[in-house]
């Protein structure tokens, strides 16, 4: 029951019997169980004056207590004084005991100094072996932590990097765990990482040492790996041309090197690759890889391997950029082009080598990458500066050093098909300057020969001039010296420069990996554009020199006829070196022929056209006295002489095939006669005597008599005197004055004078006429002039009128 519960209890109780819960108030007083706070407040909240009713109820209880207490005193005191006074007896007793005591301990302390002194010795002394023994157990302890982090310096001064992190996992591992608890372990524990830290950046001061040594070295050590492929090529191709020597097959047919000194440059080939065995290197005798494998491991036992991994590759990458960038004047020398391949060998037979001996550091798919980003940045580069090589010797040393780049690092494991890709565009280029080489070469040959028939006096010179240049006729033969060959000495000169193009030519086509099919097919295509570009470009500039006479064009003609007969020993002589059939289907025809033709017809046409130029040039000699009054009664000089050197010139077209001599033949006369006509239609001149007229017919007859003669033969009956009939049918119309005759048949068939033309007739008559009248002050005192004139009055008034209606009807 609560407190406020008994209070309620009480208040009801005090109402009820006011005695009895006095009583029971102190009751709870005495009994110390209930607060004596609530027990007074219920006293004091009761009824007015209810506290001296209590006040007096406590004071009879106080009352009934003494009385209590004074009869228990009453009935102990007598126990209480007999219990004193035996006190008082053993107090006597008590002080006697207390004076033996204190001397027997007085004694008993004399007697035990020296034990106690004794006994403290011994506690110290056992405490000091118990301290030494933990000393020398915590030594133990820690000796072993000490020694090792003793070790790991002895190491770190040793550079021996790799042993002092894996002395470090120990230490931290198993030894610093025993001894944590103390200070210069906490010392070791914390100067670790910078241990750490500080090995780091010494094994990758050293991976730079390393990456700038390789720099420096990677021309050597890509000379090298480039030599022992060379080598190891050489060997096998010597070991083949000496297995075909054996046997008696021959892979290429040379004329210019004889079996006997195949056979001993084979051996010195031997002898040299002996040597060059015993002398080159291994890329692991030039570069010491150690720090890239040390610093590997380290970073690996450091856990930082991809942060290692990265930063090589990343500097890798950065050096490769830096090889792969060429110097500006690479192509001016093979050197630079060799200084440019062995680098990047170099480089990449580094990462071949880390790729196999290392685990994870360069992958095969980086490797790859790196040599394809490589690749392309090599072709563009060799593209751009290939371009600028006009030296057919430094091209094939450019192609012979990227067959041994590319042989190189394909024995490494690198794709290189685009390499030899490119070596067929470089072979284009070879071509090229092949080409412009022999352009000079032609030039030359040209410039040095004196187009005249080669002369031989003995058998020597005659077999000298037929091992150069297949040439058959058993008509010369059987002539005796000393006689002459057809051709000039540039046939045989070109005969074997062309031989020797395709031996040029030959050379790069080597190496490539190609069959002989494909071999044979570049040979011809690129003899093809030597015989159709090149030869053919020289000879028409040469045929259109200005020096260039009539003479050395029809010697000329008669060059390109046996250059052209020789197309066939050049396809023979292919097919020789490549052992391809011309049958096969797919084998390329030499353009020799059509290229010889079309140079034959140029100096064809040119001859025509200096023939021309001569008759002009005699022409212009010509000096007529046009007002003459009577002809000399002989032919010119300069026609004389005109016809004199035609007949000479002709002589000289004997050896030109007969259609040749016969049309120049033709184009000559033709042209003289035009000449002739021109001459006397010359607006310039403005008359014209009879006696002119005559003369210059006395000249006509000179012509017609020198074609006639048959200066070239082959011509049918008076063909070439057709050649001036114009001329014949102008002056007979004059000579003989028959108008009459010629306006009456003029367009008949069957006319007379049908090749004159009106308009031609009229000219030369107006010219007489300006001369009649000339005259005319005497001749009016002469019926027969009066009468002439009149006449060539209306016969220039009829050949108007016939001018005329021509016109219209045109």
């Amino acid at each position: 029951m609560s407190t406020a519960g008994k209070s309620g209890a009480r208040e009801a109780m005090l109402e009820e019997d006011p005695d009895q819960n006095y009583e029971n108030v102190l009751a709870e007083i005495q009994s110390f169980e209930l607060p004596i706070e609530a027990t007074l407040r219920s006293v004091y909240d009761d009824q007015p004056n209810a506290h001296k009713k209590f006040m007096e109820k406590l004071d009879a209880c106080i009352r009934n207590h003494d009385k209590e207490i004074e009869k228990m005193c009453n009935f102990h005191h007598q126990g209480f004084v007999d219990a004193i006074t035996e006190l008082l007896k053993v107090r006597t007793d008590a002080e006697k005991l207390k004076v033996q005591v204190t001397d027997t301990n007085r004694r008993f302390q004399d007697a035990g100094k020296e034990v106690i002194v004794q006994t403290e010795d011994i506690i110290r002394c056992r405490i000091q072996q118990r301290n030494i023994t933990t000393v020398v157990e915590k030594l133990q302890l820690c000796l072993p932590v000490l020694e090792m982090y003793s070790k790991l310096k002895e190491q770190m001064t040793a550079k021996r990097y790799y042993s002092a992190l894996k002395t470090m996992e120990q230490l931290e591992n198993v030894y610093f765990p025993r001894v944590s608890q103390y200070r210069f372990c906490q010392l070791m524990i914390e100067n670790l990482p910078k241990l750490r830290e500080d090995i780091k950046e010494i094994s990758m001061s050293d991976l730079k040492d390393f990456l700038e040594s390789i720099r420096k070295h990677s021309d050597k050590i890509g000379e090298t790996a480039m030599k022992q492929a060379q080598q190891q090529k050489t060997f096998i191709v010597a070991l083949q041309k000496q297995n075909n020597v054996k046997f008696g097959k021959n892979m290429y047919i040379n004329d210019r090197i004889p079996e006997e000194r195949k056979e001993i440059e084979l051996k010195q080939g031997f002898e040299e690759e002996d040597e060059n065995e015993e002398e080159i290197l291994t890329v692991q005798d030039l570069v010491d890889f150690s720090p890239v494998y040390r610093c590997l491991h380290i970073y690996s036992v450091l856990g930082d391997e991809e942060t290692f991994e990265n930063y090589y590759r990343k500097q890798r990458k950065k050096q490769a950029r830096l090889v792969l960038q060429p110097q500006s004047n690479m192509h001016e020398t093979v050197d630079g082009y060799r200084r440019y391949f062995t680098q990047i060998v170099g480089f990449f037979v580094v990462e071949d080598h880390i790729l196999h001996v290392t685990q994870g550091l360069v992958t095969r798919a980086y490797t790859d990458e790196l040599w394809n980003m490589a690749l392309s940045k090599i072709i563009a580069v060799l593209r751009a500066h290939s371009s600028y090589c006009t030296d057919p010797d430094l091209v094939l040393e450019l192609k012979n050093l990227i067959v041994i780049f590319a042989d190189t690092l394909q024995g490494y494991g690198f794709p290189v098909n685009r390499l030899f890709d490119l070596l067929f565009e470089i072979r284009d280029q070879y071509n090229e300057t092949l080409l412009k080489k022999w352009a000079g070469v032609f030039r030359d040959i040209f410039e040095e020969d004196n187009y005249s028939p080669i002369p031989i006096v003995n058998e020597e010179e005659y077999k000298a001039v037929i091992s150069k240049f297949p040439f058959q006729d058993p008509d010369l033969e059987k002539q005796s010296f000393p006689k002459k060959f057809p051709m000039s000495q540039s046939v045989p000169h070109i005969y074997i420069q062309v031989k020797e193009f395709i031996y040029a030519s030959l050379k790069f086509s080597e190496s490539l990996h190609r069959s002989s099919t494909e071999i044979d097919d570049m040979l011809r295509k690129s003899t093809n554009l030597l015989l159709t570009r090149t030869l053919s470009s020289c000879l028409l500039n040469l045929i259109r020199k200005p020096h260039i006479g009539l003479t050395e064009l029809v010697q000329i003609i008669i060059n390109t006829t046996h250059l052209e007969q020789a197309c066939k020993y050049l396809e023979d002589f292919i097919t020789n070196i490549t052992n391809i059939s011309q049958e096969t289907v797919h084998t390329t025809r030499l353009y020799g022929l059509s290229t010889f033709k079309d140079a034959r017809h140029a100096a064809e046409g040119e001859i025509y056209t200096k023939l021309n130029q001569k008759i002009d040039e005699f022409v212009q000699l010509a000096d007529y006295d046009w007002t003459m009054s009577e002809p000399d009664g002989r032919a010119s000089g300069y026609l004389m002489d005109l016809i004199n050197f035609l007949r000479s010139i002709f002589q000289v077209f004997t050896h030109l095939p007969g259609k040749v001599a016969q049309t120049a033949c033709m184009s000559a006369c033709q042209h003289l006669s035009t000449s002739l006509m021109q001459m006397l239609l010359d607006s310039e001149l403005k008359q014209i005597s009879m006696g002119a007229v005559q003369q210059f017919n006395l000249d006509v007859i000179q012509c017609e008599l020198f074609a006639s003669s048959e200066p070239v033969p082959g011509f049918q009956g008076d063909t070439l005197q057709l050649a001036f009939i114009d001329l014949r049918q102008l002056l007979d119309l004059f000579m003989v004055w028959d108008w009459s005759t010629y306006l009456a048949d003029y367009g008949q068939p069957a006319s007379k004078y049908l090749r004159v033309n009106p308009n031609t007739a009229l000219t030369l008559l107006e010219k007489m006429k300006d001369t009649s009248k000339k005259n005319n002050i005497f001749a009016q005192f002469r019926k027969n002039d009066r009468d002439k004139q009149k006449l060539i009055e209306t016969v220039v008034k009829q050949l108007r009128s016939l001018v005329n209606g021509m016109s219209q009807h045109t």
